[in-house]
């Protein structure tokens, strides 16, 4: 019972993280800012009774978290989250989305990861290119808290909008 319990919580700890991305996004949206959309996993139904999903799949893995435009621009992203303190698991970016972070750069969209460390309550927008030369570089399997300092862009909390990361990517993608 008590591995049920840890998995159920490491499965769900990003979903604070996107409901304050999602919140930012709605005030976003409201205030003409951009449009900016979480997307969902697609899954493949299998079964159906009396109007409730019995049995589905994930049917293809999914891309990036949320999806968008600002400023004229196409815009993805991922957000991750974690509780350690001192460090970012690389493992937690899986190959694919950095295969899509690839291709968005490759066609001039903006693409960048939003890391949460949950015990410091401290946000970062950080550009794709930054952490894949960071990976390339070091080839060590996670990131410093510290050069999520020196390296990215931390992000503005407040009452609305929650995480005001739009500021951040003005700052990194020159808009």
């Amino acid at each position: 019972m008590k591995s049920k319990i840890k998995n159920n919580i490491f499965a769900n700890r990003g979903m604070e993280l996107e409901k304050s991305i999602i919140n930012s996004n709605k005030f976003y949206l409201e205030q003409s800012i951009a449009y900016i959309y979480k997307k969902h996993t697609p899954i493949k139904v299998i079964s159906v009774e009396k109007n409730q999903i019995n049995k589905a799949f994930f049917s293809s893995s999914s891309t990036l978290d949320f999806v968008g435009v600002y400023k004229g621009k196409y815009i993805e992203f991922e957000a991750k989250s974690t509780r350690q303190t001192s460090s970012f698991p690389i493992k937690n970016i899986l190959k694919h989305q950095f295969d899509d972070m690839q291709i968005i750069q490759h066609f001039l969209g903006i693409c960048f990861l939003i890391i949460e460390f949950s015990t410091l309550n401290k946000y970062f927008l950080c550009p794709y290119e930054k952490i894949k030369d960071y990976i390339n570089i070091s080839k060590r399997k996670s990131i410093k808290y510290e050069w999520f300092i020196k390296n990215c862009g931390e992000i503005n909390q407040s009452y609305y909008p929650r995480l005001n990361y739009l500021a951040e990517v003005d700052k990194f993608f020159d808009l």
